[in-house]
C-alpha cells in the first residue's frame, strides 16, 4: 500500500537542484519550475501530483529561490502531511512545514493566544458527541445514537461554512441539505452546544479554524507576523477546501499571490462536510494571470482500469463533470476488470476471500491487495471471511502506526538495545542489523510465523513484522548501518508520520482509501442502494456517489474486481441490481447517454492579462420560484410542480389521466405500488409541462436517470398522443 507512484524505500538524495527535476514529465516539470505567481495544477488520479508538488518545493529550496522555513504546504490528513514531509526529506528539503489546515492553525493559535486574547487557551476536545448530548439534555430533546451523530455532523457543517445558529435553517435549505430533525431544532441544539462549550471553557476542531481566522482579521500585527514567516503556500487536494479553510488561506496570503493549488474536481467526495470544488474551478477567475497545468498521464493504472475510470466520468453531469480530465495510461496493458454477481453478501465476501487467497498463494504480497466498500458496516463480513481463509488483514482508519502501543514499546526496546546492546544476551549471537532487530522484537511478541486467526493479537504481530521488514530494507539501502542508525530513522519517520508498510490485506471504506493505491483492488457491494447509497436523492448527491466509485476504481494499479450481491442475507429476496454507474461499462449492460470528456488533454495554460470576462464564469444558484406568481418555493411538492399549490394549473387533464392509467399498468406488471413508478406530483408536473424530448423530461423533479431510462420512451410517447404500448411495439 502506497500513497503515490512507486519509489524505492530509501532513495538517494539528489545532489543538485537540477537533479531534483530528473525523471519528471513535461507537465510535472512545468509545475516544479513555476515558482512565481499563482499556479493551479489540475491533476487526475494517478498522475503524480504529489511527486510534482514535492519536487516543486524541493527544487525551489535547492535552487535557493525558496527558504525552507518560508514555505507552508497544507493538506487534509495527517497521513498525507506525513508523507509529504517524508518525500521532502528524501529530496533534501527538510525543514519545510507540511501540515493539515487544523494543525497549522492550532500551532499559530497556541503561539499567539497570550498576545491576542490573554491567559491560557481553552482545552481542545477530541469528540463532540458528549457535548452535543449534554446540549440536547439542556434543550429537553431526546436523541438516539444515530441522531447524535447526525446532529453533530450538521453542527460541523455549519461551522465550516461559517453559518451561525440563527442562520442554520435558511442556509441548510439553500444548500439542499436534508436536516436529520426539524431545522429549528437543529438551530436550537447548535446554539445550546456553543453555550455548553463556553460554560466548560473548551473548544472543538472547527473553533481552531474560526478563532485563528478571527485573530488574523482583528489583529493586523499578528497577521503580518505570520505573513512575514510564510511567503509561499502550496495547497494539496484543493477540491476539498471548505469556505472556512479558504478564508484562512486568504488571510495567510494577504495581498500576495505566491500560491500553488493542486486538485481534481472529479475526486470531490467530502461535500457533506462543507468541502466544495468551487474554489478550484474558480481559481482562474480569481487569478486571471495564473498558470494552469493539467496532469493527465496516468502512471498508476493499466489502460483497462483507466478505460473504466474514464467511462464512469463520461456519464457524469454537473459542474465538476464539465471540468473532468480524460486520463491516458502510461502503463502496459493488463487484465480486464472482473465483474462478479453473488446470491448474497456472505457469498460475496467468501468469493472475495477465496480469490485473495489464490492471489497470495500465487506470490502476490497481501499488502498489495485491498477490499474497498461504501460503509464501515460492511467491514465485519469481510473480516470474518478473510479470517476463515487464513488471510492476514488490517483495518484502515485505525490509530496511526507510530501511536500503536506495541510500536511504542518496540521503539523503547530498540532504543535500549542500541545503547546497551553489549550487555544484552539476546544480541550475543547476531551480527547483522536485521537479525538484531528480530532478536529484540522477539522479546516483544514477534515470531517467524504469524499467529492463527484474526483480532488484536494478529494486529500486534503485523505491526512488529512491519518494523522487521523496514529494518531489512534499511540495511539493504545503507550497508553498515547500525541499530542506532535505525532508531534515528524510526524517530524521523515517527515525527513525519511516515509509516512502514504493514503486511496484510487492507480493508477500507472508499472515503478512507482516498490517496492510496494497490496492485489488486476488490470493489465490493457495488449495487443499487449501496452505490449510490440509498439516502443520495438529489442530482448533486448522486454525482458525488459516482465520483466516490471513480476514486475506488482509480485505486487499482493492475487488477480490479467489481462485485455485488442480489440479496443481503442467504435466502433473502434477490431484488438488488448492479449499480447504475456500471450501465454500459460492464459486459451485457446498456450504455447510458453521456457526453465526451471536456477537460481535454494534459498541458499548460499560461496566465493571461485580459479581463475577468475571459475566464470561466461561476454559475450561481437561484432559489426555486413559482412560475405563476413568482413566490420563492420551499415546499418539496410545490418545487416539483414549480408553482404554488393554490396558483392556477395549466395541466392537460386528459394527458394526466392517460399517465395515471399507464402507471397503474406498470405497477401491476412489476408488483410494486403505483407511487414507486411515479408519484402523483411527478405525473402532474409531466402533464403540466408535456415534455417533447428526454432533455425536457429529465428536468422534471422526480424523473431521475434510472426512471428516465426505464420509462422515458413510454412517457414521451404518451405525451405525444401515443400509448406506452405503441411506443414499446415500435421499439
Amino acid at each position: 500500500m502506497t500513497a503515490a507512484t512507486h519509489s524505492t524505500l530509501f532513495p538517494q538524495v539528489p545532489d543538485s537542484a537540477d537533479a531534483v527535476l530528473e525523471g519528471l514529465d513535461p507537465e510535472q516539470r512545468e509545475v516544479a519550475t513555476a515558482l512565481h505567481g499563482p499556479v493551479c495544477v489540475l491533476a487526475g488520479a494517478g498522475t503524480g501530483k504529489t511527486r510534482a508538488i514535492t519536487h516543486r518545493i524541493a527544487y525551489g529550496v535547492r535552487a535557493g529561490m525558496l527558504h525552507p522555513s518560508s514555505v507552508l504546504a497544507v493538506t487534509f490528513t495527517n497521513r498525507a502531511a506525513g508523507e509529504m514531509r517524508g518525500r521532502l526529506r528524501q529530496l533534501g528539503a527538510a525543514g519545510v512545514q507540511a501540515r493539515t489546515f487544523h494543525s497549522a492553525a492550532l500551532r499559530q493559535l497556541q503561539y499567539f493566544w497570550p498576545k491576542a486574547i490573554g491567559g491560557s487557551m481553552p482545552r481542545l476536545v477530541d469528540r463532540k458527541i458528549q457535548l452535543v448530548a449534554d446540549a440536547a439534555a439542556a434543550c429537553r430533546i431526546r436523541l438516539d445514537r444515530g441522531e447524535l451523530r447526525d446532529v453533530t455532523a450538521e453542527i460541523e457543517w455549519s461551522k465550516v461554512t461559517q453559518t451561525v445558529p440563527a442562520d442554520y435553517a435558511p442556509a441548510a435549505a439553500k444548500a439542499g441539505r436534508e436536516s436529520p430533525r426539524d431545522p429549528a431544532e437543529i438551530a436550537q441544539l447548535y446554539a445550546a452546544y456553543e453555550d455548553v462549550k463556553r460554560e466548560r471553557s473548551v473548544i472543538d476542531f472547527e473553533d481552531v479554524l474560526l478563532l485563528t481566522v478571527a485573530v488574523l482579521q482583528d489583529r493586523h500585527d499578528i497577521a503580518e507576523q505570520i505573513r512575514a514567516q510564510y511567503q509561499h503556500f502550496v495547497v494539496d487536494e484543493y477540491q476539498d477546501v471548505s469556505p472556512l479553510q479558504q478564508r484562512l488561506l486568504e488571510l495567510w496570503l494577504g495581498e500576495r499571490d505566491s500560491l500553488c493549488v493542486v486538485g481534481d474536481a472529479s475526486q470531490t467526495i467530502y461535500s457533506f462536510t462543507g468541502a466544495t470544488p468551487d474554489h478550484l474551478l474558480d481559481f482562474r477567475t480569481r487569478h486571471p494571470g495564473a498558470t494552469v497545468v493539467k496532469l493527465v498521464r496516468d502512471y498508476r493504472s493499466t489502460p483497462q482500469v483507466v478505460h473504466l475510470a474514464n467511462g464512469l466520468l463520461a456519464q457524469a453531469r454537473g459542474r465538476a463533470a464539465d471540468h473532468r480530465l480524460e486520463l491516458v495510461s502510461q502503463r502496459a496493458a493488463g487484465p480486464e476488470p472482473v465483474y462478479c454477481e453473488y446470491t448474497d453478501e456472505p457469498a460475496e465476501a467468501e468469493g472475495a476471500a477465496r480469490r485473495i487467497r489464490e492471489l497470495i498463494d500465487a506470490g502476490v504480497p497481501a499488502s498489495e491487495i485491498a477490499i474497498l466498500f461504501r460503509t464501515n458496516a460492511q467491514s465485519e463480513t469481510y473480516e470474518q471471511a478473510l479470517a476463515d481463509a487464513a488471510v492476514p488483514y488490517q483495518l484502515r482508519g485505525a490509530e496511526r502506526f507510530f501511536d500503536r502501543p506495541e510500536v511504542r514499546k518496540a521503539g523503547i526496546a530498540l532504543r535500549g538495545a542500541a545503547r546497551f546492546g553489549g550487555n544484552d544476551s539476546l544480541l550475543d549471537d547476531v551480527v547483522d542489523l536485521p537479525s538484531q532487530v528480530r532478536a529484540v522484537l522477539s522479546g516483544e511478541g514477534w515470531t517467524t510465523q504469524p499467529p492463527a486467526g484474526s483480532g488484536a493479537v494478529r494486529e500486534r504481530w503485523e505491526s512488529l513484522a512491519a518494523l522487521v521488514n523496514l529494518a531489512q530494507d534499511f540495511a539493504a539501502a545503507k550497508p553498515g548501518a547500525t541499530l542506532a542508525d535505525l532508531v534515528a530513522e524510526l524517530d524521523e519517520r515517527a515525527n513525519a508520520q511516515h509509516a512502514p508498510t504493514v503486511q496484510g490485506v487492507t480493508l477500507a471504506s472508499l472515503h478512507s482509501a482516498k490517496g492510496l493505491e494497490w496492485d489488486n483492488v476488490f470493489l465490493v457491494g457495488v449495487a443499487e442502494g449501496m452505490m449510490p447509497i440509498t439516502y443520495a436523492k438529489t442530482d448533486e448527491q448522486i454525482e458525488e456517489e459516482r465520483r466516490l466509485l471513480y476514486v475506488g476504481v482509480t485505486r487499482a494499479r493492475e487488477r480490479l474486481h467489481v462485485s455485488w450481491a442480489l440479496s443481503r442475507s442467504p435466502g433473502g429476496r434477490p431484488n438488488r441490481r448492479p449499480s447504475r454507474f456500471l450501465d454500459g461499462l460492464r459486459p451485457g449492460s446498456t450504455a447510458t447517454t453521456g457526453r465526451a470528456p471536456s477537460g481535454g488533454a494534459g498541458g499548460i495554460e499560461r496566465g493571461i492579462s485580459g479581463t475577468r470576462d475571459s475566464a470561466p464564469r461561476r454559475t450561481s444558484r437561484v432559489p426555486a420560484r413559482c412560475r405563476v406568481c413568482g413566490r420563492t418555493l420551499t415546499d418539496p411538492g410545490e418545487m416539483k410542480l414549480m408553482r404554488c399549490d393554490d396558483c392556477p394549473s395549466d395541466m392537460n387533464e386528459g394527458l394526466y389521466e392517460r399517465l395515471r392509467e399507464w402507471r397503474a399498468d406498470q405497477a401491476r406488471s412489476s408488483g410494486q405500488p403505483a407511487f414507486c413508478v411515479f408519484t402523483d406530483r411527478t405525473l402532474m408536473a409531466i402533464a403540466e409541462s408535456a415534455p417533447d424530448d428526454e432533455r425536457e423530461l429529465a428536468r422534471i423533479p422526480g424523473v431521475g436517470m434510472r426512471k428516465l431510462t426505464r420509462y422515458g420512451a413510454d412517457v414521451l410517447a404518451i405525451c405525444a398522443g401515443q400509448s406506452g404500448a405503441e411506443s414499446t411495439d415500435q421499439d
